[in-house]
């Protein structure tokens, strides 16, 4: 018997394609993964810069080469805690005027009544376009 995955489509007994019920991935569980990969990540590239200043022989190509994968693990870090964050308060952003939060979906600030949408001139759009 052939292994699915979850999120993966497969044949049903009528040959259409079924998606598993499962879903893809499990964010909090991948915000763990990468909070201790990201701790990791720090710890290793404290100890190399460690070993090399010990050795007197700093291989900054290295350091950089290492920093950069910290880098890229701690932004994919601040994105699964942006999306849990905004799933679990349901905030879409603040509003240029007061800075008070507002959710997905809204128009003006429930503080101030700033427009949190900014309007655009539909001639602009079109402008560009002689047909």
């Amino acid at each position: 018997m052939a292994r699915t995955f979850p999120g993966t489509t497969s044949k049903g007994s009528n040959g259409a394609a079924v998606l598993d019920e499962e879903p893809t991935i499990d964010l909090n569980r991948r915000r763990d993964q990468l909070n201790q990969r990201v701790a990791e990540l720090q710890w290793d590239l404290g100890g190399l810069v460690y070993e090399m200043a010990v050795r007197d022989r700093i291989r900054v190509d290295v350091i950089v080469q290492r920093a950069a994968e910290l880098q890229d693990a701690d932004a994919e870090l601040a994105e699964a805690d942006r999306i849990l964050a905004i799933d679990k308060t349901g905030i879409a952003g603040v509003c240029g005027n007061c800075s008070a939060p507002h959710s997905t979906g809204a128009s003006f600030c429930w503080q101030c009544g700033h427009a949190v949408l900014r309007q655009v001139d539909t001639s602009s759009i079109f402008s560009g376009s002689d047909a």
